[in-house]
């Protein structure tokens, strides 16, 4: 059943940059704004519900990561009185109509420890779990741990738990891909790190499918590239390597050294969307890509999704990507920042950005300039600054 959940509505309070947020979530997302406007930790609210469903990991993990600073780190600088963090979640069974809701806020103890302060699972208008309960109340250390991470209390709602550790995060790094050491110590790496490694563990079968789809693909973007296949060398290290046609007959062979950024990418993107599982989150997929594919993207994705029937949230700066007609109005969000926190507007909503685009204009004439940097252009002074 897991398989068949759908996000329909996100909220946030104290969020990083966001002090608050409740927007509808559609199959597909586009998430358009300047630097720091906040759409990697848009994303990152659904990576911090896979880090706390995932077995090994949980709460103190996510909360604690690196990339998040504790509480303190994530708590948005524009809160004041309220010194909670929150994240609530409303989903669909597409089969079975089943309606889920999943709740958490949480806050930090005089050391500085994250803390629960309340964690909701509700499905159908039932409550599976209300905390903080009776037994919290007696030991507050269970306060460090949800019940969606502990597999001898989530059976009721296993399905939501599984959903979440399903989500994917890709922003594929092609000198990560190069690195010799880039499989030690490293699974599922979003950055690539292991992408090699996760071609070699799949199945011949499947992986020789996959592998012929994304030839049949690049040769598109690449039209020299006649051959794709894995390799392993004599370490039994995981290869990529590609057979470009010239003037020589035979042609030549080339690995993932030799293979420039946007192919790799290209490569990385084309995999992570043949899979079936949850959620794709994609970070600035234009990156290294010429125009002319960027601009298929949206159309690609939408076929992928026809297909694997997954969600997919793409953050992008990419006016050549907004230019596809295929676009929602209410599949693109604005991330327009100000004094109080980001605000998330879905393009839908604005009717100057409605009026536009029955004028003619295409979605990327109206967003990037409501989301470019106020006075961008005073960059070019840079020497006089």
């Amino acid at each position: 059943m897991s398989k068949d959940l759908r996000f329909r509505r996100l909220r946030l309070r104290n969020w990083k940059n966001f002090l608050q947020v409740d927007v509808e979530v559609r199959d597909r997302l586009f998430l358009v704004g300047a630097n720091a406007s906040g759409k990697s930790n848009f994303l990152d609210a659904f990576r911090f519900l896979r880090d706390i469903a995932q077995s090994g990991s949980g709460f103190r993990e996510a909360v604690l990561h690196p990339r998040r600073g504790g509480v303190s780190g994530i708590r948005c600088l524009a809160a004041r009185r309220y010194p909670g963090v929150e994240i609530a979640v409303d989903l669909e069974d597409e089969t079975g109509g089943a309606k889920w809701s999943y709740e958490i806020a949480f806050h930090q103890d005089n050391q500085r420890r994250p803390r629960i302060r309340t964690e909701r699972v509700i499905r159908d208008g039932l409550a599976l779990v209300q905390r903080p309960n009776k037994e919290d109340e007696a030991d507050p250390e269970r306060l460090t741990q949800t019940y969606m991470e502990q597999v001898n209390v989530n059976q009721p709602f296993r399905d939501l738990a599984v959903f979440f550790g399903s989500i994917r995060y890709l922003h594929l790094v092609p000198q990560l891909v190069r690195e010799p050491d880039r499989s030690v110590g490293r699974t599922n790496d979003p950055f690539g790190g292991d992408f090699l490694e996760q071609i070699a563990d799949t199945s011949e079968r499947t992986r020789t499918a996959r592998l012929g789809r994304i030839q049949r693909a690049l040769k598109v973007a690449v039209p020299q590239l006649q051959q794709i296949e894995l390799w392993r060398d004599a370490r039994g290290t995981p290869h990529l390597r590609g057979k470009y046609q010239h003037w020589r007959r035979q042609g030549a062979w080339q690995n993932e050294e030799q293979f420039s950024d946007g192919t790799l990418r290209l490569m990385g993107l084309l995999w992570a969307a043949m899979d079936k599982g949850g959620p794709l989150l994609l970070e600035e997929p234009e990156l290294s890509l010429h125009p002319e594919i960027v601009r298929v993207l949206p159309q690609m994705l939408a076929r992928v999704q026809r297909r694997s029937g997954r969600q997919v949230f793409v953050s992008t700066h990419s006016a050549d990507l907004l230019r596809d007609d295929g676009i929602g109005l209410d599949e693109a969000m604005l991330l327009i920042p100000g004094a109080e926190g980001t605000d998330v507007v879905p393009a839908g909503s604005n009717f100057e950005v409605r009026a536009l685009l029955e004028g003619g204009l295409s979605l990327a004439d109206v967003a990037i300039p409501k989301t470019r940097p106020e006075n961008a252009s005073q960059l070019a002074m840079f020497e006089d600054m």
